[in-house]
Parts: structure tokens; sequence; C-alpha cells
């Protein structure tokens, strides 16, 4: 997960300082300096860190955060403040400007990830009501051009290619096209190369010039670190880059190159990586990486990953079925499926304010559990599901022979059914309709209650 080990340190720094009550200047100091540190082992700049500490330091040690009735919290406040500044302070969105197509240039080093970054970033413009077209430029690598069309394919994007070809005049070929075919977007997948050089660059200036990009994103592997950091300045003299997406998040546990970018650079990180499925990217808020980091979770993007995987419509009635104690096994089935559309438990543990990341660490949905349920709910009548109190020993053994399951997986399923009906009891009434204000479309997140012992883990 990443910056596992930095929030690590960063909270067992911060759990000192609330335990002493009263601070000191001395204290603040010897905190910073435990701050410092564990940036630099995060592979975070030394000039950046420097900085950083330094910035913190003069706003703690003023008299009126020693003097405040929590010093600490006030501390915490400013390093979260002074952590949203240094990764750019808001979210910058995608520039595409008033031109039509919009030309978005791909660039970075091989292994990055542009292919199906490239890709899952045309997917999500797409969800924003654009018409995408993924354009194939690298005609260097092997496998390149079959790489974007399997991903493309996968995602039901259109992609243009014109084999081992001309890049330049492909990526020209590529925005008469879409001009065309109503593409508004065209997404340009250019050469990389493992180092950066002069024929590299050189091919890359011409497509840029060949086609007036409105962006120019840098796609880096956040896992290099600091190479990261001097590709994306390498890249950025060269093109000037107008943006990064940083990928392999999720792999990361130092994050160093994500805390580095846009002070070295002046660059804004536009969009993140969080994991290998192709509806894994988000766009990138300074905030809520803070927030994240410092073990305060980040509500705002779990509900938005929430109501982008639950239908608003079908989680108001479980909603509105678990108050009336009318929750079936087909809408269990429904809600197990909804929230596993969500993504890996680790893509969301960290979003959740309080939650203890390590004690959960590499649990995952388990997808042939999953599987098994599914098969043992569709074997029951409709009667059976409406009402599992049928469900004697006979019918048992009938629904374990038509899902090929044993008769103690049927129980072990009812037994996680009713556990999570006995917890949604206790939510009902006016606890549920305070959950429900509070996170507007989320109405069915209540069926994640039952995902613990429901998904196998």
């Amino acid at each position: 997960m990443a910056f596992e080990s930095l929030s690590d340190k960063l909270n067992s720094v911060f759990k000192r300082l609330r335990g002493k009550g009263r601070l000191s200047s001395s204290d603040v100091k010897e905190a910073m300096r435990e701050v410092r540190m564990a940036l630099l082992e995060a592979d975070v700049s030394y000039k950046v860190v420097k900085d950083f500490t330094k910035s913190v330091t003069e706003r703690a040690v003023g008299t009126d955060v020693l003097e405040a009735l929590n010093p600490a919290q006030m501390v915490i406040k400013i390093v979260n403040e002074e952590l949203c500044a240094l990764m750019g302070g808001e979210n910058q969105k995608l520039n595409l400007g008033s031109k039509s197509p919009a030309v978005v240039m791909l660039v970075g080093l091989q292994g990055a990830g542009k292919t199906t970054n490239g890709a899952k970033l045309a997917g999500y413009m797409r969800k924003q009501g654009k018409r995408p077209l993924l354009a194939a430029c690298d005609v260097y690598r092997p496998a390149a051009i079959q790489q974007l069309e399997t991903v493309g394919r996968q995602l039901e994007l259109p992609v243009f290619q014109e084999g081992q070809g001309d890049p330049v005049q492909i990526a020209k070929n590529a925005v008469e096209h879409a001009k065309k075919h109503g593409n508004d977007v065209v997404f340009l997948d250019t050469a990389g190369r493992l180092h950066i050089d002069e024929a590299l660059m050189h091919e890359l200036q011409q497509i840029r010039e060949a086609t007036e990009p409105s962006e120019i994103l840098l796609v880096v592997d956040a896992m290099t670190g600091q190479d990261a950091v001097n590709a994306a300045s390498a890249f950025d003299e060269a093109l000037g880059v107008t943006g990064v997406m940083l990928t392999k998040l999720d792999g990361d546990a130092r994050g160093g190159a994500a805390l580095s970018i846009r002070s070295v650079t002046g660059k804004p990180i536009k969009f993140i990586g969080t994991g290998e499925k192709l509806d894994m990217i988000e766009p990138f808020h300074p905030d809520r990486m803070a927030s994240r980091i410092l073990g305060m979770g980040d509500v705002l993007t779990l509900i938005e990953k929430a109501e982008q995987s639950f239908d608003e419509k079908k989680a108001l009635e479980a909603a509105e079925k678990l108050r009336a104690n009318r929750f079936s096994l087909s809408d269990y089935l429904d809600q197990m499926n909804q929230l596993r559309s969500m993504g890996d438990l680790d893509s969301i543990i960290g979003m959740i304010p309080g939650m203890d990341a390590k004690a959960l660490k590499g649990a995952k949905v388990d997808e042939k559990a999953l599987a098994r349920q599914e098969a043992i709910i569709l074997s029951m009548t409709q009667a059976e599901r409406d009402n599992p109190s049928l469900l004697n020993s006979s019918r048992k053994k009938r629904i374990a022979r038509g899902s090929g399951v044993d008769v103690v997986d049927v129980n072990r399923l009812l037994k996680q059914y009713d556990a999570m009906q006995q917890m949604m009891k206790q939510l009902s009434g006016k606890n549920m309709k305070k959950m429900q204000k509070k996170f507007g479309k989320m109405g069915g997140m209540p069926g994640m209650g039952g995902f613990p012992g429901g998904f196998g883990f």
C-alpha cells in the first residue's frame, strides 16, 4: 500500500507528541528530526525534505501553537497542510482546450506503464462523456501495438494503428481519423526507452509539433523513486510537460516520487494508477493523499468509488428492505457483487478513517468463495431465497448437490447472512437515517457490514 512505511513512522511520531500534553520548542524540533528521517527513508528529495521540515517547524514553534489547548493536534494540522501544499494544493484536471479533437500525448520511459495507463485514462474520460481514440505510436517495442489493441478491446475503446510505420505520420493520421469519426480526444501512446536519449526526445518533439497536443502527460513509475523525479525533469526540459500520471502507487510502500515531483518540476500530478485492473485510476487530490498519509482516511474518494460501483436504485431498495426486515438472499448477493466491483480491499482500506491497514494487509476478496456463494444462492428456489427459514436438512442437501458444494458451505453462507441481518437491525431507525444522510447515494453501503466473513477471508 502506498506510503505505508511513511504513514507508520509519522503516526508513531505524532502518538508520542500527543502523549506529552504540553509541548516545548525542543519537543517540536525533535519530532521534526524524526519526520525528516521518515521522509528521507521514503525516498523524498533531500531539498524537498529540508524545505518541508523548515516550513513546518517555523509554523509549529509559534506561541499560538505551543500554548494551544491541544498543541499536538495543531502540529498535525500544520503537517497536513504543508503536505497538501507540497503535492500541489488542489486537484488539477486535464486541460483539453477548445479545439476538437483534443490531443493528449503520453510520454515516459519504457516500463512506466504508458500503454495500460493511457488506456485506463481514456476509459476514465469516456465515463466523463468523452469519445476517446487510442493511437498506437510506439512502433519499436515488440507487441506494443498488440498490447494497446488488447486493452482497447477490454475497455471497448477504438484503437488507431498503422503497424510499424513512421510514428510522426501515424500520430497525424490518428488526429485526422478522429476528426472524421467523431472522436473528441486522441490519446497518443508514444515510444519509450530504458533511458533518456537524444533520438527519443527528437521524435517526441516532432510528434508534439505535428499534433499540437493540449496536454503532454508524463507517465512515471512511482516505484523508481528519485529516478522518476529525474526523468520528470529531463522530459519537461525537452518537451514542456503539462502534468504527470503516477503509476504503480499501490505497489510502493515509500511513495517519495509523489511527494517530490511537484516541488522539483513544478508540474502537477493529475492522475494516479492504483492497481492492475483497468478501472483502477483516480484523479490525484493532494489534500486527500495527505490525509491518507497521516492515517486520517479518505472518505471522499471512498464515497466516489461507492457511487461509481453501486446502483443507486438497488442501493436505496436494499436499505429500505433492511429497515423493513425484508432483505432476501438475492439482495445479499446483489450487495456482495456491487461491493466486489469497488476493487481489492487493499485499495480501500487506507481510505477508511481509523482502519488498521496493517492488520488487514494482504486481505483480498476471495473470488472462489464468492463464486461458491453465488452458485449456492442460484441453486435455491425463489421462495427459499426470499425466506431462508424454509431451508431444512433435505433442502440444504439438494442445494449443495445443485451448486457442487458441501452442506457445510450452505450452512456457512446462511450463518453469514444471519450475522449481517442482526448487525443491520442495530443500525436501523435513526442510526440508518443518519448514515444515509451522511453518505447520500451510498444507501446500499450497509451491505458492507457482512463482507469480512461473507467474502471468505
